[in-house]
């Protein structure tokens, strides 16, 4: 088991050395797909460091594309056999678009609905396959335009890393298996984000009582819900109540959507769980 992690470590550093040589900033990754390095604050009630310690075990903060410094994190963390790369970095400004299809959900389906109903096709772009089945799209973005990393917004299933958030690189070896690029893309450079689909990745105007004249957009949502089949409850109630919450309807719709959501087998405690955790990705307190 050593032997085949420490092949494993020299592996994703060969594939985060060439990712930095390509301009794109990596941290090692450990087998759940984490930091590998802990953070060196973790006993320090203090404020937020993002680095600027010069210590290693920032996550994200610690990316980079120079060499040297990329192998020193991994030989502080003989342990890591994958890395990350930074999204919403110079130069390609790097947003993932993941493609989950576990639990009963379709996103590469769903992402085609989109293009379809808001008038994009995603270009040929470098495509990385999970153990899971899941696919990750690399696509850049504007050097002006910040995208927030966001879970299940655009549509159940699909999950967005832009700013802050980073991606497993592929060559990384996980708990669940390896990642690797789908054949023919591993060459492509990474292609502009249509305008179309960049404009659902960035956040809504707050308009609070925007929504509040469209009951009909709440019964909607509260059908969503309810039609969910086993695999999908969680997944549609966290995507409505997000919904709910952009549209300054989840006060309202928070009963609603819990009901909705214990009819189709979640317990109370669950489907207010997962609401409250859609108050908090979009800024509200649950």
């Amino acid at each position: 088991m050593a032997t085949t992690d420490r092949q494993a470590t020299t592996l994703a550093l060969a594939h985060a050395l060439s990712a930095a040589e390509r301009g794109l900033a990596v941290l090692p990754l450990s087998r759940t797909k984490l930091p590998a390095l802990r953070s060196p604050h973790h006993d320090d009630p203090g404020p937020a460091c993002h680095g600027e310690c010069g210590r290693f075990g920032h996550g994200v903060y610690d990316a980079s594309t120079d060499p040297a410094r990329v192998r020193e994190m991994f030989a502080a963390a003989p342990w890591a056999t994958g890395y990350g790369i930074a999204c919403g970095l110079p130069p390609y400004h790097l947003i993932g678009v993941d493609l989950d299809t576990k639990s009963g959900t379709d996103a590469p389906a769903a992402l085609r609905e989109l293009g379809l109903r808001h008038l994009f096709t995603v270009p040929d772009t470098v495509v990385v396959l999970t153990p899971s089945g899941g696919r990750h799209l690399w696509l850049t973005g504007p050097p002006d335009v910040v995208v927030p990393n966001s879970a299940s917004r655009l549509a159940p299933g699909i999950d967005i890393r832009g700013a802050g958030g980073y991606l497993v690189g592929p060559g990384s070896r996980t708990a669940h298996g390896a990642y690797g690029t789908l054949p023919g893309t591993a060459q492509l450079p990474p292609a502009a984000c249509p305008p179309a689909l960049l404009r659902l990745l960035l956040p809504p105007p707050r308009t609070p009582h925007r929504a509040l004249a469209d009951p009909g957009h709440g019964h909607g949502l509260v059908h969503f819900v309810l039609t969910a089949h086993e695999g999908q409850r969680n997944t549609r109630l966290f995507w409505a109540a997000c919904r709910a919450y952009e549209n300054g309807l989840g006060p309202a719709l928070a009963t609603p959507l819990a009901e909705a959501a214990r009819r189709t087998g979640l317990t109370e405690q669950e489907a207010r769980a997962t609401i409250a955790s859609a108050a908090r990705m979009t800024g509200h307190r649950p």
